[in-house]
């Protein structure tokens, strides 16, 4: 597989999510959000995972908005005020409640340690693909060639050290959110031995 065999949609939706993403993300964490995409739809081709292109993309651009300063939210976890983010971006993109309401689980179940494929593959797509890019999970579940490409495409720059802030702020802030079990849990040592940055 190569990065021109993967699939993105080319919707007004996608291309404003992609718009906001770069009008409030880092260029780390913007690449990262595209990154996010490519890997899960990488994914779902090769393993004949059928999912919403669209709803993936958009909820791809919105899973780490939380952590941005305009959308940090001292009372909820970053997924969760992410989540809020795209549920008001998809009302704004004339999305029907039910799709809105999915756009806003796709990016909360992000930080899941599983989701269940056959309920929700989106979410099962995207969980799958930040473990990847953040904290380098199952990497030989990507071709070799396809990790290089994308790579190079999108390069990491500095997300390992400024997701690692990030994370270890929001785990301090909020012990009791999924980012302070992730914090104990070592998550930080796990993005700096990431094998993408080698």
């Amino acid at each position: 597989m190569r990065l021109a065999d993967i699939t993105v949609p080319d919707t007004a939706a996608c291309r404003a999510a992609l718009e906001t993403a770069e009008a409030y993300c880092s260029p780390s964490l913007l690449n990262h959000s595209v990154r996010a995409y490519l890997w899960a739809a990488a994914y779902a081709q090769a393993r004949d995972i059928a999912f919403d292109a669209e709803l993936l993309y958009v909820s791809s651009m919105f899973h780490d908005i939380g952590l941005v300063a305009e959308f940090d939210s001292h009372t909820v976890p970053f997924e969760e005020a992410g989540g809020h983010v795209a549920w008001v971006f998809a009302a704004g993109a004339g999305w029907p409640v039910e799709r809105r309401r999915r756009a806003s689980e796709v990016v909360v179940r992000h930080m899941w340690a599983e989701v269940d494929v056959a309920a929700d593959p989106e979410g099962h797509l995207l969980e799958l693909s930040t473990g990847l890019d953040i904290s380098g999970r199952r990497p030989e579940d990507w071709p070799a060639g396809l990790r290089a490409e994308v790579l190079e495409r999108h390069p990491r720059l500095e997300i390992g050290k400024e997701f690692a802030a990030c994370i270890k702020a929001q785990g301090e802030r909020k012990p009791e959110s999924l980012a302070g079990e992730f914090v104990r849990n070592g998550v930080v040592g796990r993005i700096q031995a990431n094998p993408l940055d080698r």
